[in-house]
């Protein structure tokens, strides 16, 4: 039964379910673990790579940790691919708010931002939705230091402490 629900973005299935989404969650469940931990003067953001062959060169391996801009940086659990695209997203739009108003992109602004893009691949027919979860930590002037968590379906939410990928619910 399911079958027929799980080829499109756009089809709901009777239990009211997108099983594209699901499937990109399970994507971020199997990546190597990531947290974040927000206190009152920084963010701490810790990545765990995990190693699919014993000849796998760590040194080439991609990265679980990415600067966005001066104030922000962003931790990823799930497909890399989809990471990298979403990733020079937030660095595009970053850099096009500071240079259209001098100074740097609120947190909440930019994650914003890339969960609007996120949210659009899960209603157009054609696409799939990104397999990839953020933990965005950042600061700004106005509301400090902060931590979110994004998903695939476009949901994100501001955490003091949360983990993504394998096993984070006993990281948690």
């Amino acid at each position: 039964m399911a079958r027929r629900y799980d080829s499109q973005t756009t089809t709901f299935s009777p239990e009211g379910r997108l099983y594209q989404v699901e499937y990109a969650m399970e994507a971020i469940n199997l990546a190597g673990s990531t947290i974040g931990i927000l206190a009152d003067d920084a963010v701490i953001l810790a990545g765990e790579k995990k190693t699919t062959s014993k000849l796998l060169d760590q040194g080439k391996q991609h990265e679980k940790l990415f600067k966005i801009d001066d104030n922000m940086f962003c931790a990823v659990a799930g497909i890399t691919s989809d990471a990298n695209v979403l990733i020079n997203k937030l660095r595009v739009s970053a850099a096009r708010h500071a240079y259209t108003y001098g100074e740097s992109m609120p947190v909440e602004q930019l994650t914003t931002s890339i969960c609007d893009v996120k949210q659009g691949y899960t209603q157009f027919g054609g696409l799939r939705p990104f397999g990839v979860s953020f933990l965005i930590a950042g600061y700004d002037e106005s509301h400090g230091f902060q931590l979110y968590h994004t998903d695939p379906s476009g949901n994100f939410s501001g955490w003091k402490a949360y983990a993504i990928g394998i096993n984070n619910n006993t990281a948690q």
